[in-house]
C-alpha cells in the first residue's frame, strides 16, 4: 500500500512538518515509524480519512478518490446497472459479487462509497457492515445499502451503521442524490492547530 511521507502531508496539507508531527502525537493523524530512522511514514488510506475527518481538501492527484464507489451486489445485472448510472454521473467505479470480494476491494480499491446489498450468499451485507464499522481505518466509507428487503431489515441496516438506504425497485436520480449527500457529509470532528 502506498505511503506518504510527514514532510508530504505537510505540504499537502500547506502546514509546517512540525504542525504534521503533532498532530500525529495527537492522535489526529494515524502514522507508523520506519525501523532504525524513526521517520514518520502515513498510509494512503489513513491520509484520506484524515483529510476528510477534518474536512480538509483533497489534493489533485487525490481526488479521485473521492469520487470512488464500490458497488457490490451479487445478482450482477443489478450491480451492473448501479455502476452505469454511476459511471455516467461521472464517478470511478468498481463492482464485487459478494461479501468476500467487497472486503478485499475495500482495501485495495479505497472506494469513499460503497453501495451494498444486503441479501447475498456467505457474507451477507450485515455482516459486510460490521466489518466495516470494526475497523476504524475504514472511517470514511460511507455505506449505502440497496436492497429489496422489507423496511425492517433496511431500518436494520440502518442501526448496525449503514449511512443510508434505497429501496430497489428505485429510480436512477435518486441513487445519484444519495450518493452525492454521502460524499458531501464529511465527519469532520473539528479543528486542527495549524503552524
Amino acid at each position: 500500500m502506498r505511503t506518504l511521507t510527514s514532510g508530504e502531508v505537510a505540504k499537502y496539507c500547506g502546514v509546517n512538518l512540525r504542525t504534521v508531527i503533532r498532530w500525529i502525537e495527537k492522535g489526529h493523524l494515524k502514522s507508523f515509524k520506519l525501523p532504525g530512522r524513526g521517520n514518520n511514514r502515513i498510509q494512503l488510506q489513513d491520509f484520506l480519512n484524515f483529510m476528510a475527518e477534518y474536512g480538509i481538501p483533497l489534493p489533485e492527484e487525490y481526488r479521485d478518490y473521492s469520487r470512488r464507489i464500490l458497488v457490490v451486489d451479487d445478482e450482477r445485472p443489478m450491480a451492473d446497472s448501479i455502476q452505469r448510472v454511476l459511471r455516467v454521473a461521472g464517478y470511478e467505479t468498481k463492482t464485487a459479487y459478494d461479501g468476500f470480494q467487497a472486503g478485499d476491494a475495500i482495501r485495495t480499491f479505497l472506494p469513499a462509497v460503497m453501495t451494498l446489498d444486503l441479501s447475498m450468499p456467505g457474507l451477507d451485507g450485515l455482516k459486510v457492515i460490521e466489518y466495516v464499522k470494526r475497523d476504524t481505518a475504514l472511517s470514511r466509507l460511507k455505506i449505502l445499502v440497496i436492497s429489496a428487503l422489507p423496511e425492517s431489515k433496511l431500518d436494520e441496516a440502518l442501526a448496525a451503521g449503514a449511512d443510508d438506504v434505497l429501496s430497489k425497485p428505485f429510480e436512477k436520480d435518486v441513487l445519484i442524490s444519495k450518493v452525492a449527500v454521502l460524499l458531501s457529509n464529511g465527519v469532520q470532528r473539528g479543528r486542527l492547530e495549524r503552524v
